[in-house]
């Protein structure tokens, strides 16, 4: 009698806690974690779309891990405009001040590549609308300290969930990784689901 066949592994090309928390809620614990160390500079007049894309194959591509490897990106948008991730309190107060009272969109690529070396991506797109922010509710928000490194200064799942008046789209495109299309993408790749 032979054994089952292997199903290959999942490796999360990213160190997000949230990714990996995100990736729970559709059954899966990826068998390894591994964090692509690449230039995440947006190119010159690179759009947010675009940027979004190549950040995502970027990362599936750099990590070297067999087996499937998914690697998400996610950028909010203003316009043309791709606001940084805050590192800083200065640079997370200068996006929620751009952001106030404004629509923006929170584009989440996420790219496969599957053990055959075969990429495929998606891309989740979702439009987010702040209320007019006070003096005082940035300063309360940046007390908090979610802002680090999230794209655009803040983050959905946390105090700024309270700070937003709607959101067409992902929640969890928003949070980093969109589940219906991760779904999706790792079905077609032939990955075993639940």
């Amino acid at each position: 009698m032979s054994a089952p066949p292997l199903t290959p592994k999942l490796t999360l090309a990213s160190a997000s806690p949230r990714r990996r928390e995100l990736l729970a809620r559709l059954g899966i614990a990826p068998d390894a974690v591994a964090c692509a160390d690449i230039d995440e500079t947006p190119g010159k007049a690179e759009l947010p779309h675009a940027y979004a894309r190549r950040m995502a194959r970027e990362k599936a591509q750099a990590a070297s891990a067999p087996g499937f490897v998914l690697a998400g990106d996610t950028v909010v948008a203003l316009g043309r405009r791709i606001l940084p991730k805050a590192d800083d309190e200065g640079t997370a107060r200068r996006c929620l001040e751009l952001l106030s009272g404004r629509r923006h969109r929170v584009l989440s690529a996420i790219a496969l590549r599957s053990p055959d070396g075969t990429l495929r991506e998606r891309l989740s797109e979702s439009v987010v609308r702040f209320k007019l922010l006070s003096d005082h509710e940035v300063a309360a928000y940046l007390a908090g300290g979610e802002w680090h490194g999230k794209a655009g200064g803040y983050a959905i799942q946390g105090a700024a969930e309270g700070l937003v008046q709607w959101l067409q789209g992902s929640h969890s495109g928003v949070m980093g990784l969109p589940l219906y299309e991760t779904r999706a993408l790792l079905k077609a790749a032939g990955f075993a689901l639940a």
